[in-house]
C-alpha cells in the first residue's frame, strides 16, 4: 500500500464533496436568473438584426420588381419567385428559407405599413400582439 505523500491523505471525504455541491448551488442560484435575463436580450437583438435584413432584401426587391411584395406574396417573396412577377432576381436572402423569429414564429409583414412602405413585426416570446420585456414586439420601425 502507498503512503501518502507530504502527510496528505488521498481522496475526498463525503462531507467535503456536500461542502463543493452546496456552494456550486448557490453559485448557479445567483448567477443563473443573470444569465437567462441575457438570453432574453440576445434573442430581441436577433429578432432585430433580421428585420434589418428583411429591410434591406425588400428594399433590393422593389429596386428590381419595381414594388414591394404584396401582403398576399409576404416575405415569402424574399425567398422564391412570386407567380406573375418578371423581373424577380433573386433569391434575396442568403438562405433559401424563409427564418423564424427566435421564439419560433413567423414575421407578420404588413404592405402598405402604417409606419413606412411596409411593417415587419416580431411579436416577441408570447406571439401575441403587445406585451412587455421578453413578450415586447420588436418592429422594422422606431416607437
Amino acid at each position: 500500500m502507498k503512503q501518502p505523500l507530504l502527510g496528505f491523505r488521498l481522496g475526498f471525504s463525503l462531507i467535503e464533496l456536500l461542502v463543493v455541491l452546496v456552494i456550486l448551488g448557490l453559485l448557479a442560484g445567483v448567477a443563473g436568473p443573470k444569465v437567462l435575463k441575457y438570453l432574453g436580450g440576445a434573442k430581441a437583438d436577433t429578432a432585430k438584426v433580421q428585420i434589418e435584413e428583411f429591410g434591406a432584401a425588400l428594399d433590393l426587391y422593389q429596386l428590381e420588381v419595381g414594388h414591394y411584395p404584396k401582403n398576399s406574396q409576404g416575405l415569402e417573396a424574399l425567398v422564391s419567385q412570386p407567380d406573375g412577377v418578371s423581373r424577380w432576381n433573386g433569391p434575396y436572402l442568403k438562405k433559401k428559407t424563409l427564418p423564424k423569429d427566435p421564439w419560433g414564429n413567423d414575421y407578420v409583414y404588413r404592405f402598405p405599413g402604417e409606419h413606412g412602405d411596409y411593417d415587419i413585426i416580431s411579436y416577441g416570446a408570447d406571439g401575441e400582439e403587445g406585451g412587455e420585456k421578453e413578450s415586447a414586439d420588436i418592429t422594422s420601425w422606431s416607437e
